[in-house]
């Protein structure tokens, strides 16, 4: 099926070194001894751990609950024995640590029960949990949550399968495409109904022929509105953005997505893994995953998420000279701080590197304007002026330039003859931005609760002023009402004191007026000794004062 092709900016011809790895079929990666599972699939979201250590687990079974927005769940990969909830290196150039569980497995390898989802007799809300449940991500490297990708069903038309597969060395994906196409496109027709999307469009890199040949039989089996389109082999023609440039025409501007212009992108593992989740009710417990570089054994391997690298690479039998592994690709991979790092889903390939096969860098000299990154820039940037401005920190000016829109591709570095690591400069201003922003958000939050905290004191202090002000306004009244049916005061006499005076007047009739309580029925001389009481008192009232109270005692 012809379609016509259009070109996006820049890009390079790069060697794939794609034969290393793609003749030899999908294996099955070994049991490891122990798997290390993390809650952070991304850098979007984590899990929160629903298990306990010694707790047993089947193979499938929910081991994190999806937490936020952009959360999914996490699985256990195989059937085992949890043995520890702790913190540990994740695969990422930083060497940071994350939450991970840790599962020993029992080498049965037993299924949790797996249930098919009836597609056509559910809602999309619940395909959607399904999908948010089963813990379905971007495969191609990106990890974002495809539930969340799938937006509202509507205002999608074209809906295309990511298979370029661009990046030199690795070839999971064309494996994957050779072997399991059926699959894969019967995932990517769940992916049609679900985003709404009239038309299917797969491409694939002209240097994969294999896999073209593949697919274009399993799509006409399929019938509807698919295409399987070969397209030209020049990174990064699997970026989103330029693979939808390239089928469809749309140039999709800065700050924009492909949904926002009626198309949208999925890998075509992430389509074989909604297959799987929805045809054989299996979360994503594994994936294929490219060990090659400097090997004595290239291949794919089948392998399960949580897997440690160090154990993998046996398999493909590192040679000698290899001095450090790379996760992911050549252009935007990193070098593994450690090796006892586990695979997580966006784990795609590991390179074994060694001097001959990828030398060490020339040292960096000064930018000479010569304008070829900026010729070779996928997005349309200008490279060096965001060299420049990340270079002297001056963030503001890097952001105008459309710094989050780079890509990090890496061919600018590519092509760049003074061999600056431009990408390094780009990620260094992003970080900074980012962690500065962070800063102003917990600084403006601390100005508003310090705000809210003044505002509160001076609402409760007037409110209390005015509690009081009504109750003086009360007890003014009240004494007017009193004063009104009382006499007059005596001429030069304060009416205030007249009105204390009255009040105490009032109370002691009050006092005089109460009869005592429990006064029946009294013995004689109880009553008599109540009488002396009260001869007392009256005695003491009427004393004049200076008197002592008592008669017979000495007043000194």
């Amino acid at each position: 099926m012809s379609a016509r092709l259009f070109q996006f900016h820049g890009g390079i011809k790069a060697n794939g070194h794609k034969r290393e790895s793609s003749e030899s079929p999908i294996q099955q990666a070994p049991l490891p001894r122990r798997l290390v599972v993390p809650l952070r699939q991304s850098t979007r979201a984590t899990a929160r751990c629903i298990v306990e250590p010694g707790e047993k687990v089947l193979k499938g079974q929910r081991i994190g609950e999806p937490e936020g927005f952009l959360g999914t769940a996490v699985h256990a990969p195989t059937s085992g024995t949890v043995v520890e909830f702790g913190r540990h290196v994740m695969a990422h150039p930083s060497g940071l640590e994350t939450r991970c569980v840790v599962i020993e497995p029992d080498g049965a390898d037993r299924w949790i029960e797996r249930k098919p989802f009836d597609l056509r007799h559910a809602t999309r809300a619940d395909a959607l949990g399904w999908l948010r449940d089963c813990g379905i991500v971007g495969l191609g490297g990106a990890t974002f949550p495809s539930h969340v990708k799938l937006g509202t069903g509507s205002g999608v038309d074209t809906l295309i399968l990511n298979g370029a597969e661009c990046e030199p060395w690795i070839t999971c994906d064309d494996r994957l495409m050779r072997e399991r196409a059926a699959d894969i496109l019967a995932g990517a027709g769940i992916l049609r109904e679900l985003i709404g999307a009239r038309r299917l469009m797969v491409g694939i890199e002209d240097n994969k022929p294999e896999a073209i040949e593949a697919m274009r039989p399993a799509a006409g089996a399929l019938g509807g509105n698919i295409e399987v389109i070969a397209i030209p082999a020049i990174y990064p023609a699997g970026g989103e953005k330029q693979l939808i440039r390239v089928l469809t025409g749309i140039e999709i501007p800065y700050g924009k997505l492909g949904g926002d212009f009626g198309v949208q992108c999925f890998n075509v593992g992430t389509a074989h893994a909604v297959y799987r989740a929805f045809d054989h009710g299996e979360p994503l417990v594994s994936r294929v995953l490219t060990l090659t570089g400097n090997v004595e054994r290239p291949g794919n391997w089948e392998v399960l998420i949580g897997t440690p690298v160090d154990e993998l690479l046996p398999l493909a039998g590192p040679k000698p000279d290899t001095d450090r592994y790379v996760m992911g690709g050549p252009m935007m991979g990193f070098a593994l701080p450690r090796l006892d790092v586990p695979v997580v889903k966006g784990s795609n390939c590991v390179i074994s590197a060694s001097p001959a096969l990828f030398p060490p860098a020339p040292p960096e000299q000064n930018c000479i304007r010569c304008g070829e990154c900026a010729r070779a820039c996928p997005a349309e940037l200008q490279p060096f002026e965001l060299y420049w401005f990340s270079r002297a920190k001056n963030f503001g000016k890097a952001q105008e330039y459309h710094l989050f829109d780079c890509i990090e591709c890496g061919c600018c570095a590519y092509v760049c003859p003074s061999h600056i690591p431009l990408v390094d400069y780009y990620r260094f201003a992003k970080s900074e931005i980012w962690a500065r922003e962070r800063e102003k958000t917990a600084a403006d939050l601390a100005r508003e609760r310090f705000e809210f905290r003044n505002y509160r004191q001076e609402r409760e202090k007037e409110e209390k002023a005015a509690k009081l002000a009504a109750k003086a306004a009360a007890t003014r009244a009240k004494l007017d009402a009193e004063g009104a049916g009382a006499e007059p005061a005596p001429a030069g006499e304060d009416p205030k004191k007249a009105l204390i005076a009255a009040a105490l007047a009032r109370a002691k009739a009050q006092q005089a007026a109460t009869a005592p309580k429990n006064t029946d029925n009294l013995s004689p001389a109880t009553q008599a000794e109540i009488d002396a009481i009260e001869a007392r008192r009256q005695a003491t009232q009427q004393a004049p004062a200076g008197a002592d109270a008592t008669p017979g005692t000495d007043a000194r």
